[in-house]
């Protein structure tokens, strides 16, 4: 359906004002808005809302299906960065997100991943050189240089990293950031290589700091990082130079809401109404310089109608003048995708995991609840028979990586913070070079987790006795080829399973998916062993004698 005209308060984000007026519309473009007499009209008409920073692949789902999902929600686009399957696949994998995304009429503005792996810490199963990003930057639909998560090599001039910002500015495209609690000296020349952005702020004074030394600061509200509530007050102080983004949503989350909950939230707590919808409509679309309208004549007609300027609930969605969600629903059908992957681990024994003790002392990985950084924690070792086990009793599970890439001895640390007091769970979805991450009380629950994954070749699993439900995913082993009703729902029930097994996290499968990502601090476990992101190096797990 395509409307010719629409008679609306119009949210002009440009003058800062609101005026009822008509919309006319023709050829996909808005022709004319003309202001009307009379009081205020029922509805609201803005531009659409952006989520400016998103692995799409976290939401366990191709883009035309989480096109499906948000459109309802009013995002018209997605600034994402598709490092997750490029990982695994490469540049095979960028051009799958690539066409899937051409299914859809949302935008998904794909950048050019630069840490590919993310570090040499790691196995992944694909690596992109400079020559490589520099091929992809040349493309006209790759719009930006994606986050550069190698801080120190930014700082130590490695070439090849340092080749690819550069081959970014050759193209006049934007470089993203990922800097997480970088600050001082360090940041400030992070920033001068001309890195441009951070979605990793977790407090507001590192947040002010980025600001002040000259970047743009994205404010993340994932399913498992959650820092909106800690940085809403720069939207304030620096209204054009805030965005909203999600980074990492699950399929069950995405049902619930996207960019509008976070709009929602933010007037709520008394931001001033133009300097949210700025950030969460207007500013991506002119740094990333989008194909986007912003209620312009002259722009593509691409717009959304809510009911108020509260609680944003969304009437419907229109992109390039029509009709694309409508009352929650849309009318895009399910596509069909193809199935690749890249995956050769073979299944595990629970003896592949015993760890003979070497220390009456051992680190420890501690997460925490809505945070993807992490502390270290020195404890006593605990063991059985010579061997180091769990202890549920002080919330200290084995955490166990396995290469998914070929067949090799997994990896075993400590991890507190899971909550498990039985079971296990794991999951083929492990940041950023997604091996096999699992954790739990027993190593025959481990096992059995694993195993379940490898036999499925991707999926997450929850292991209790001979109890192992999963969610297969297939497609590189981080996306389902289901409707993405469907595989929310199946998620929502795994996490279930999970909790039923004694974790408190809001998102268990995603908090164990970051303890693998070795560019955010402080303790991490790759395929390869223990990991500090403050110094960049391995670290022994036993640390007394």
């Amino acid at each position: 359906m395509s409307p010719s005209s629409v008679l609306a308060n119009v949210v002009d984000l440009f003058s800062n004002r609101i005026v009822p007026a008509h919309i006319r519309i023709e050829g996909g473009h808005i022709q004319a808005i003309q202001p009307t007499e009379g009081p205020p009209l029922s509805t609201y008409v803005l531009p659409g809302f952006v989520d400016a920073h998103v692995h799409v692949e976290s939401s366990m789902l191709p883009p035309a299906e989480v096109a499906r999902l948000v459109l309802p929600h009013g995002t018209v686009a997605m600034v994402a960065d598709p490092h997750e399957i490029a990982n695994v696949l490469g540049e095979e994998g960028i051009a799958f997100m690539r066409a899937s995304a051409a299914q859809t009429p949302l935008h998904f503005a794909f950048g050019a991943p630069s840490c590919v792996p993310a570090t040499p810490f790691e196995t992944a199963g694909a690596s992109l050189n400079a020559e490589h990003v520099a091929d992809l930057l040349a493309q006209p639909d790759i719009s930006f240089l994606a986050e550069v998560m190698n801080w120190p090599g930014v700082l130590s001039g490695d070439p090849d990293l340092m080749a690819k910002i550069h081959v970014a500015h050759l193209f006049r495209k934007r470089v993203d950031g990922h800097a997480p609690g970088l600050r001082g000296e360090q940041a400030e020349r992070y920033i001068r290589a001309g890195i441009e952005t951070d979605h990793e702020c977790a407090t507001l004074a590192e947040a002010e700091e980025k600001l002040a030394y000259g970047m743009k600061i994205a404010l993340r509200e994932g399913s498992a990082a959650k820092n909106l509530d800690a940085l809403l007050p720069i939207v304030g102080k620096a209204p054009d130079r805030c965005f909203f983004c999600t980074d990492d949503c699950h399929p069950d989350d995405l049902t619930k809401g996207h960019i509008n909950l976070l709009v929602e939230r933010a007037v709520a707590a008394g931001v001033p109404l133009f300097h949210v919808l700025a950030a969460a409509c207007k500013n991506p679309v002119l740094h990333y310089n989008l194909p986007i309208g912003l209620l312009r004549p002259g722009d593509p007609a691409d717009f959304i109608e809510v009911a108020d300027l509260t609680h944003f609930r969304v009437l419907r969605t229109v992109l390039r003048g029509n009709v694309v969600a409508e009352n929650g629903q849309t009318p895009l059908l399910h596509q069909p995708c193809p199935i690749l992957n890249c995956f050769h681990a073979e299944p595990i024994s629970a003896d592949d995991l015993r760890v003979p003790v070497q220390g009456s002392k051992v680190r420890v990985i501690v997460a925490t609840d809505r945070q993807l950084v992490t502390q270290e924690r020195v404890e006593s070792t605990p063991s059985s028979q010579g061997f180091l086990t769990s202890d549920p009793t002080r919330d200290i599970l084995k955490l166990v990586v396995v290469n998914r890439y070929h067949p090799a001895q997994p990896a075993v640390a400590l991890l507190a913070g899971m909550g498990l007091q039985s079971g296990a769970i794991a999951s083929s979805v492990a940041h950023d070079s997604h091996n096999i991450v699992a954790c739990g009380v027993s190593d025959t629950d481990i096992a059995t987790a694993v195993n379940a994954v490898i036999a499925h070749r991707g999926g997450l699993c929850v292991a209790h006795g001979h109890h192992a439900p999963i969610l297969p995913l297939p497609i590189a082993g981080l996306m389902s080829n289901e409707p993405g009703p469907v595989v929310a729902t199946r998620y929502a029930n795994l996490t279930a399973e999970a909790r039923a097994l004694g974790t408190p996290l809001t998102a268990p499968f995603m908090t164990l998916a970051f303890m693998a990502l070795l560019v955010i601090p402080q303790l991490k476990l790759s395929d390869k062993g223990l990991f500090c992101g403050q110094t960049f190096q391995f670290v022994p797990l036993f640390c007394g004698g």
